[in-house]
């Protein structure tokens, strides 16, 4: 079975009934972890893409803000990150298919979150021939750096899912 991973944000008040929310969406078997950031969780969980987004989609939440699907977890190395995401995108992106980079920095490992989106999307450019498109990206090479831990994925724009934070 596939392991998933979901950065998921919070409002900082109801950081601990996301916690639980997360806990309830997914069962028993995920990992919820709070990260030294406030409002951002960490989610492992062993399931299939397509089950763990429609897990999290289906499930009522009061306190998630948003869920960010990540397919791997690496340590936050700039030269392995922009090689991580690479090889992932060679897998998902084709050739004249629009996509955009975008890197979120948390924490101080890494410089420059631009320095990443501009450096990997150029690779993909030069050695897959896909078009940089940042406002309407087919695919979308989702770096989420969390201090010494990276994320990455390469998905749709749907799958990022937002939710709605009832007070």
């Amino acid at each position: 079975m596939a392991t998933m991973y979901f950065l998921v944000t919070s409002p900082l008040y109801r950081q601990f009934d996301a916690m639980w929310e997360l806990e309830w969406a997914f069962g028993e078997d995920a990992k919820v972890k709070r990260t030294p950031y406030p409002g951002v969780i960490l989610v492992t969980v062993p399931m299939e893409r397509d089950a763990a987004l429609e897990a999290i989609r289906a499930y009522e939440t009061t306190a998630i803000h948003r869920a960010i699907p990540l397919d791997e977890m690496i340590p936050t190395d700039k030269g392995r990150i922009i090689e991580q995401g690479f090889e992932m995108a060679r897998e998902r992106i084709a050739e004249g298919e629009a996509f955009a980079v975008r890197c979120k920095r948390r924490g101080n490992k890494v410089s420059s979150s631009k320095d990443i989106e501009r450096e990997l999307g150029a690779r993909i450019v030069d050695e897959l021939g896909a078009v940089v498109n940042l406002d309407y990206p087919k695919k979308i090479v989702k770096v989420e750096i969390l201090g010494n831990r990276t994320g990455i994925s390469v998905i749709t724009p749907d799958e990022i899912i937002d939710k709605d934070v009832l007070e």
